[in-house]
């Protein structure tokens, strides 16, 4: 993912108020390991459920986001890959985790997006694992939508029922579904709607984010009562709109700031997963910093669970 610039650019937009963050490893202990590069989070009945690109395993938090709640704890997902462990070295192991989560509330089932892997000829494409409410295997499919760039895949998944019907949106991480120069041109934030079918997700239609919205890249989506919510890692910002009722459309929506510092400096450098939690509170999970200097101003809230009161429009 992009580290969020120091001067966001979207500096008049209101600003997200946060009501209460705290460090994943303080809630949960060392269970998980030391490293927990969020990526994405969805909240049902009381808990964040949250998954790590580098981890094989859910991390379940209280949505009281208190260290000492009996649901705060590790969830290990059977699903026949190889979890975290160490090497003989004693080093955690590199292992392939999940970009987000979804959940169909009627099936109660629950989906991990995985990123892109080659496809022959050429190109790359995300995979989706299905799992039970206990989070056992119940197979995996490809998400027909072919991506140029592997680093620049689907980073957001959410479900959506429609007609009886269930339908998965995949977020591109870059604008016009695309990496490089052009993938960090605003202007192009793209959404790709799947449906199942026998043996892969067959993708049916796209939602095209507003021309408008100056986000250089895109991290989790999260939906609820029809209104569709945006997160941008690299613009450290939130973008709240409708999702149309019959057609896969959005409106131009507001755009919300992360907090800043007094000075007006980006803090939240590293946002990589967004959830729904009320209609105007959302939760947003934080990555793990990338080593440097560069990203110093980013360390006191990566690796984190932040929930944030959207303001009212008056």
């Amino acid at each position: 993912m992009t580290t969020a610039k120091k001067q966001p650019k979207n500096k008049k937009a209101p600003e997200l108020r946060l009501v209460k963050e705290a460090k994943i490893r303080e809630l949960v202990g060392d269970s998980a390991g030391s490293r927990l590069e969020a990526s994405g989070v969805i909240y049902r009945d009381g808990v964040f459920l949250v998954v790590c690109d580098n981890l094989t395993s859910l991390i379940r938090i209280s949505s009281e986001l208190s260290p000492k709640s009996p649901e705060n704890g590790v969830l290990q997902v059977t699903n026949g890959r190889k979890g975290a462990g160490r090497s003989k070295s004693g080093k955690e192991k590199e292992v392939e985790g999940y970009e987000d989560l979804a959940h169909d509330p009627i099936k109660d089932r629950y989906f991990t997006l995985s990123e892109g892997v080659p496809v022959k000829p050429k190109g790359f494409r995300a995979r989706v694992q299905e799992h039970d409410s206990r989070l056992r295997p119940r197979g995996s499919a490809w998400l027909d939508f072919l991506l140029a760039d592997a680093n620049k895949g689907m980073e957001g998944l959410e479900w959506v029922e429609r007609n009886g019907v269930g339908h998965l949106l995949g977020l591109c991480e870059g604008n016009r579904c695309t990496g490089g120069k052009e993938g960090r041109r605003p202007g192009g934030g793209r959404i790709q709607v799947f449906r199942r079918d026998t043996d892969q997700w067959d993708h049916t239609d796209t939602i095209r984010l507003p021309a408008s919205l100056p986000f250089e890249d895109y991290s989790s989506l999260s939906v609820r009562d029809g209104r569709i919510a945006v997160l941008s890692q690299a613009s450290s910002a939130l973008w709240v709109g409708r999702l149309a009722t019959k057609k896969w459309q959005v409106d131009e929506g507001t755009v919300y700031r992360l907090p800043t510092d007094p000075k007006g400096r980006t803090v939240y450098g590293t946002p990589e997963g967004v959830s729904w939690v009320s209609s105007d509170h959302v939760v947003v999970v934080s990555d793990r910093a990338k080593k440097g200097a560069a990203s110093d101003p980013y360390r006191a809230k990566d690796q984190s669970i932040h929930l944030f009161l959207i303001p009212s429009a008056s």
